[in-house]
């Protein structure tokens, strides 16, 4: 087994987005335009009506970008004597707001970054998709009369959608119309085969951080372990509602990559919380469902493969160092992805000149406060001062994420491959960093 990630992974996830609801809304910029227009359906209820498209990300040209060379001898050798002997299995990058890259150790050189990749996937699925984006689940009503129920992964899903659906198949007359009325219901889901990624190591699927990743997932696959078979739980759900309710359903399964017909008639969607929430959701609380839904939702494709292709290309375009970069999947699980810390620090400085950039940094951890950081540094001058993502698998620690100082932000990246006392090692960086008078402007 690969290993547990953090523990907040497996808490409730309605509770989790209800608190970030809460936590996030104050600091995201005004709602921005949806990317995509509804679709040309005929329909019972009203669609909200398409919004302007996204405002363009800023081209690199003319932002600042992260240097190649060292610029602050001081904060370099603080860098070097905190981590002493253990060197090797570090990777420390420390950049300002200018891309002057201040301090930097290995920096080069890829490394599993464990949790530190949903940073990517979430920065991703914000630009592709926008603050105000919601996952939907919808219920058809198809030519012949029986009906189908399509998903995008919302890990909120649970019973008392079901119930909605289940009520209003039956209140059109179910597929026979006579009581008590058969609903002969299609569920689209993604092929067996396709709900792990291939390098999540077969014990993980077992618990609740690796559930399958399936678009109808009730409560993200997971109850205190993972569902291994979410179709087949959703069949029994399904069947013991639409009896609830005085009815019969016939479930059968199709693949969600085959498209709707084209008379097929929306009756209802359930919609998730909106996109800022679910960051918060991935990066607050490092859920892995929810990154992987980001990923393949912000790709346009449930294929991992292409979808990582897809995300690699806008990195490349966003003007970041490539070089040793390798996407497994959305949320770090697979110890194949490989992420050097130059690259992480210049993702965190791009996204600050993002036109949402608040709305990434509102969906980080906060030192001493909340999420996967609450427990760390508590009474420091790091609390409530750094926002960041936190990653740990067997043998790798990561944390990313942006040091608020008295002269600007610090980007900081530090991933340890096998390094002792990593939290430790990782608190005394980020208090150099802090310390704004070893690099004068």
């Amino acid at each position: 087994m690969a290993c547990k990630l953090e523990a907040s992974e497996m808490g409730s996830i309605r509770g989790s987005l209800q608190a970030a609801a809460g936590l996030i809304t104050l600091a995201v910029l005004p709602a921005a335009a949806l990317a995509q227009q509804a679709p040309a359906i005929t329909a019972y209820a009203l669609e909200p009506a398409p919004l302007a498209t996204l405002p363009p990300l800023p081209p690199p040209l003319g932002l600042p970008q992260l240097q190649a060379q060292v610029s602050c001898p001081a904060l370099q050798q603080r860098l070097l004597a905190t981590v002493g002997s253990q060197a090797p299995v570090w990777s420390i990058s420390i950049a300002d707001g200018q891309g002057r890259l201040l301090a930097d150790l290995n920096g080069t050189r890829p490394r599993i970054p464990a949790s530190n990749q949903k940073l990517l996937s979430t920065a991703y699925a914000l630009d592709r998709l926008g603050p105000d984006y919601r996952l939907n689940t919808q219920l058809w009503r198809l030519s012949d009369g029986s009906f189908r129920l399509t998903g995008e992964g919302d890990p909120d899903l649970a019973l008392p959608q079901l119930q909605r659906f289940a009520k209003l198949a039956l209140g059109t007359g179910g597929s026979s119309g006579e009581p008590p009325s058969l609903v002969r219901l299609q569920i689209a889901e993604e092929p067996r085969q396709a709900w792990w990624p291939q390098g999540w190591h077969p014990d993980d699927r077992y618990y609740a951080y690796g559930a399958p990743i399936t678009r109808l997932a009730i409560t993200s696959n997971a109850i205190h372990d993972a569902v291994m078979n979410p179709p087949s739980r959703l069949q029994a759900l399904l069947q013991k509602t639409v009896g609830q309710q005085g009815g019969k359903v016939q479930v059968s399964q199709v693949s969600s990559r085959a498209p709707l017909p084209g008379d097929a008639v929306l009756l209802h969607q359930e919609a998730s919380a909106p996109m800022h929430n679910l960051l918060s959701l991935a990066n607050t609380e490092s859920h892995n469902f929810t990154a992987e839904v980001l990923l393949r939702q912000a790709a346009g494709s449930w294929d991992l493969g292409e979808a990582a292709q897809r995300q690699t290309l806008w990195l490349g375009e966003q003007g970041l160092p490539m070089q040793g970069v390798r996407i497994a999947d959305g949320s770090g699980l697979d110890r194949a992805n490989r992420l050097t810390s130059r690259f992480l620090t210049a993702l965190l400085l791009r996204m600050d000149q993002h036109p949402y950039g608040r709305a990434y940094l509102a969906s980080m951890a906060v030192a001493g406060q909340r999420g996967t950081l609450r427990n760390l540094y508590v009474g420091t001058p790091l609390q409530g001062q750094f926002f960041g993502k936190t990653g740990t698998i067997s043998g790798v620690r990561s944390i990313s994420g942006v040091l608020l100082t008295s002269a600007g932000p610090r980007y900081v990246s530090a991933i340890s491959n096998g390094a002792s006392s990593p939290n430790d090692t990782i608190g005394r960086v980020l208090r150099q960093a802090q310390n704004t008078q070893l690099c004068p402007l």
